[in-house]
């Protein structure tokens, strides 16, 4: 039985008149994740007064409203034009405001870490509907019996990346706490010549090879379906400052002299891939990918204005042997991780934007199994993908009732998936949020800590 009861969903609008237009996406909007993500936010008790909870509500839907004029898109609706494309109707017609009452206390939580209950908490996308009956943004405030309240987004991929839901988060709050808009977003994506014909054939396109590869099987099968169905569950995992200091110390033990450092992240999800070949236990000629979210808005020439909202991250794709990545020194997966990275210059992003425009159909770039699709790429076993949020400023965001107790992804049921987040306290800390097939997660664990154990005796 759930602890939640759902009090109302209701449409919120722009306060003022806003473009009526249709708005060409990017490739880069269309390919990839094309469905909603969530993020959760959990708030202090500010009273349990009746009035006050109804003070909470009114104050972020009369906030929402007026963040929409300037990020008016927000309150369209996309469309699928052709070929696996889509087109974003900026029609005013709103986000969805969810109220919902649970009967726990925030303290019911405990360390918040993902549960079943979390479900509850962030606003449901049905996927049966159209695309052009989908809100864009889906928003749940779930106020507990405590006096406290949660606020959960669910943000459409297609029309804006990690960053740019973010910008737009931090206004809202900014406009809910009385203050006035920072950065006003910018959706002009003639950068990326959205909407725009090729400019050269297909055969002229020279792409990386990786680019836009599938991920690998697992060795003997012939697609992924079985292992899209299994179970799966998710767990938060924390590295203390110290243990990351270790890993990047161990990467870099095996790093040249002339080399730049291995970074926190290259360090992490090193041994994050490693560890996922341990604990699936693959063949050694077993070959995996990993995929790597690469924000391409300084790496553009010139760099993106400040303020661009869309999808300027990209993922590109490193691959090895899961024999290699356990066999060889963690240095290793770390340069598999660069040399992915490094990849993503101005010529990468616009070279591959030529290779999509020439695509007969986008579909197959598209990562649809959320809806029920299995066309798009598949990064569980024996693949894996690691999202950083490791700089983007996620905390401090107060509404005006002080800033969050926690925040989260909310939920991600996919086997591969994992995210990396700063540590709430500031000090250096890592968590690692990660989706594994049941049976594989206990391996993961024990091998996770007990190979940085390894390596801080190493270095005693």
């Amino acid at each position: 039985m759930s602890s939640v009861t759902y009090k109302g969903c209701y449409t919120v609008r722009p306060m003022e008149p806003t473009k009526c237009e249709r708005v060409p996406l990017s490739e880069w909007d269309q390919i990839g994740t094309i469905t909603h993500v969530p993020t959760i936010y959990f708030y202090r008790p500010t009273s349990q007064d009746k009035d006050n909870v109804n003070t909470v509500a009114s104050t972020l839907k009369d906030a929402l409203s007026r963040a929409l004029v300037p990020f008016y898109p927000l309150a369209g609706r996309l469309h699928w034009i052709n070929k696996g494309r889509l087109e974003l109707d900026c029609n005013a017609m709103g986000v969805h405001f969810i109220e919902a009452e649970s009967s726990l206390t925030l303290e019911n939580l405990g360390d918040f870490s993902p549960s079943s209950e979390y479900n509850n908490l962030v606003p449901n996308v049905d996927y049966t509907l159209p695309i052009h009956e989908l809100p864009v943004v889906l928003i749940q405030l779930t106020n507990f019996k405590c006096g406290g309240f949660s606020i959960s987004l669910n943000t459409s991929h297609a029309v804006a990346d990690g960053p740019s839901a973010l910008h737009f988060l931090c206004e809202w709050a900014r406009l809910s706490r009385g203050e006035l808009l920072q950065t006003a977003p910018l959706f002009d994506r003639t950068v990326f010549r959205a909407g725009e014909p090729p400019l050269m054939p297909l055969t002229e396109c020279r792409v990386h090879k990786d680019q836009f590869i599938h991920p690998p099987l697992l060795l003997g099968q012939t697609n992924n379906t079985e292992e899209r169905k299994k179970k799966t569950t998710v767990v938060i995992l924390k590295l203390t400052k110290t243990q990351v200091e270790t890993l990047k110390k161990t990467a870099n033990e095996s790093n040249s002299g002339h080399a730049r450092c291995y970074t926190r992240y290259e360090s992490v999800t090193g041994h994050v891939w490693r560890t996922a070949c341990k604990a699936r236990g693959h063949k050694e000629d077993q070959p995996t990918a990993l995929g790597v979210c690469v924000d391409s808005r300084s790496r553009m020439e010139p760099p993106l204005p400040k303020g661009y909202f869309g999808n300027a991250t990209l993922d590109t794709v490193a691959t090895s042997l899961a024999g290699d990545l356990v066999s060889k020194p963690l240095g290793y997966a770390c340069s598999r991780i660069r040399e992915a990275i490094e990849r993503v210059t101005d010529e990468y992003v616009r070279t591959g934007i030529e290779f999509l425009k020439n695509q007969e159909d986008l579909s197959r770039f598209q990562d649809l199994y959320a809806i029920g699709s299995e066309k798009g790429p598949f990064y569980g076993n024996p693949n894996l993908g690691v999202v950083s949020w490791l700089t983007l400023p996620i905390y401090g965001v107060d509404f005006g009732w002080g800033k969050e107790v926690y925040m989260g992804p909310g939920t991600h049921d996919f086997d591969g998936d994992s995210l990396l987040l700063p540590g709430p306290d500031g000090e250096g800390s890592v968590l690692l949020a990660l989706c594994l097939q049941v049976p594989h997660m206990d391996t993961f664990k024990k091998h996770f800590y007990q190979d940085i154990n390894v390596s801080e005796s190493c270095q005693d």
